[in-house]
């Protein structure tokens, strides 16, 4: 039972979940303007890890064909045999239900909608659509993954009619493909075996490197306008945010004049610590000011 346990905690990609949820609490505490309310933080927090959860696992049983192929998810759940698929698409469809009615109930209809809104887009557009069909696949299957701030100010607000939550949701728009290019680097023959269509497998290598460059240019102007136009917002996230993107440049830069790909990994690493710290800075600079 404890076993069967841990393989549905794994189906839920409980190490993706951490990172949303730190992005949603970022966007709580700047639409508080200061420590958020604790029932609703819980709420948001709670309701987000669920529906992610829930969404992870509709995913891995819609792609457990591509997951068999590839070395790095072969022994998943599914693929594994420990779950059957009919059982992670009921629980995947089950916990999405109860995260819709946690955000309605304790949250608003907004924070709810919006939720379901990320695992629709991530089940039928990405997975079902753009993953198997496209190389833009990461580049618009981005915007799953950049609806949590936006749940946090519509849970605390009622609204998104701000530029605060559309700067937050380009943040991480825009912070997605240089992260994943980075990483689909590393897995590329993975990609080729499955037939996914990742930049690496269809523009080449260094293609895919000047990519990576390129949208880190794009996250420099995104965190400058998110300074200007948010209220809590001052010195704190915004020398911090600009070095931080200086970083992630360099760290880009780097990769692009390296002729091998043995530089992939540290951008990698480093665009995971990367967001996690923009979004802590948020929270710190709304705290302080």
């Amino acid at each position: 039972m404890e076993l069967l346990f841990k393989e549905y905690v794994s189906l839920t990609k409980p190490k993706i979940i951490y990172l949303l949820l730190v992005t949603a609490l970022g966007g709580l505490f700047i639409a508080s303007e200061k420590v958020p309310d604790l029932w609703i933080t819980v709420t948001v927090l709670g309701g987000g890890a669920l529906a992610a959860g829930g969404a992870n696992a509709i995913n891995q049983y819609l792609d457990r064909d591509i997951d068999l192929k590839m070395s790095r998810t072969s022994k998943r759940p599914i693929t594994s045999g420990a779950i059957k698929p009919a059982h992670a698409l009921v629980f995947g469809v089950f916990l999405n239900i109860v995260a819709f009615i946690i955000l309605w109930g304790w949250g608003n209809l907004l924070s709810a909608l919006l939720t379901l809104s990320a695992t629709l887009f991530y089940v039928f557009v990405y997975t079902m659509k753009l993953k198997r069909t496209t190389v833009q696949n990461i580049v618009i299957g981005g915007a799953a993954g950049s609806i949590p701030p936006m749940v946090g100010w519509a849970a605390v607000n009622g609204s998104i009619l701000s530029p605060e939550p559309f700067l937050l949701f380009a943040l991480i728009f825009f912070w997605t493909p240089p992260h994943f290019w980075a990483l689909s680097l590393i897995l590329k023959k993975d990609y080729e075996e499955a037939g996914v269509p990742m930049l690496p497998v269809v523009a080449g290598v260094p293609a895919t490197k000047r990519q990576i460059f390129a949208y880190t240019w794009t996250l420099l102007v995104i965190t400058v306008l998110l300074t200007f136009f948010s209220t809590p917002l001052g010195l704190i996230y915004g020398i911090s945010s600009i070095l931080l993107t200086i970083g992630f440049i360099l760290m880009a830069f780097r990769l692009m004049t390296t002729a091998d790909i043995t530089f992939a990994k540290p951008t990698y690493l480093y665009s995971l610590a990367y967001l996690a710290l923009l979004f802590i800075f948020i929270m710190v600079d709304s705290y302080v000011v």
